[in-house]
């Protein structure tokens, strides 16, 4: 595409006396291109309009309320499924060439008239700053010791920034094994980040009564090691 600096510099060669060719050639321009804006007297910018027209009929037309259907019953079909079902049941009506523009259709059905996309908000970790733990039930494992069915919990703990992770067994969701599950990754971590999440629903962690307060025993364990707590519902291991 030619642009007006193109042609604002086609006209300056062309003034200090430079050949024709030449400065077409130098301005990176088609000479038959350059003599057309010479002709004209204007800047690409004062000639070209954007096509509001199409130049070619569509070839979908006549099928597209199928494929409309098609579409509603299963979002999920791919263009080239819908097209290859097309050529299959309409033999010699479309060609290969014809894939792209069924393509830009089924994109602007999904964005226009297709189901709503599931809305994602990204979290931002930053190092050192926060971790998190977690209890999961193990007993759909099916864990057995000397055939005996062990149903246990997982206190699971990790760095939402690196995925650093350790964890260990316990039996029960009690403030002793908060605190030894805790206790333990940190010793093991050799350090202490500045903020601790758990799971909200806790009883060892927050009150029955006020499940927006923390146990005095949480708090003074969070006060030992220097931590703040969370409230809030840790990412699922």
């Amino acid at each position: 595409m030619v642009t007006d600096t193109q042609v604002r510099r086609l006209m300056a060669l062309v003034r200090r006396g430079k050949r024709f060719s030449a400065a077409a050639l130098s301005v990176g321009m088609d000479e038959k291109t350059a003599r057309k804006y010479r002709r004209i007297g204007r800047l690409p910018s004062e000639v070209e309009r954007s096509r509001t027209y199409r130049t070619r009929e569509d070839p979908f037309v006549g099928v597209w309320e199928e494929v409309r259907e098609r579409l509603e019953v299963c979002p999920g079909l791919e263009a080239k499924t819908l097209f290859e079902d097309l050529v299959r049941r309409y033999p010699g009506r479309f060609g290969e060439g014809q894939l792209r523009t069924l393509q830009r259709r089924v994109k602007l059905w999904r964005a226009l008239e297709g189901p709503g996309r599931e809305v994602y908000f990204p979290q931002e970790h930053r190092p050192g700053e926060l971790c998190e733990s977690d209890f999961t039930s193990m007993n759909a494992l099916g864990v057995t010791i000397v055939r005996q069915r062990f149903d246990h919990l997982f206190s699971h703990f990790t760095l939402p920034y690196s995925n650093w992770e350790t964890g260990s067994v316990c039996v029960s969701e009690s403030f002793e094994n908060v605190s030894e599950g805790l206790q333990g990754s940190l010793w093991e971590l050799g350090g202490v980040p500045g903020t601790h999440r758990t799971d909200r629903m806790s009883t060892a962690v927050r009150k029955t009564e006020d499940p927006d307060e923390f146990t005095d025993r949480y708090r003074a364990l969070l006060r030992h090691y220097g931590l703040r707590g969370a409230r809030g519902t840790c990412q699922r291991f």
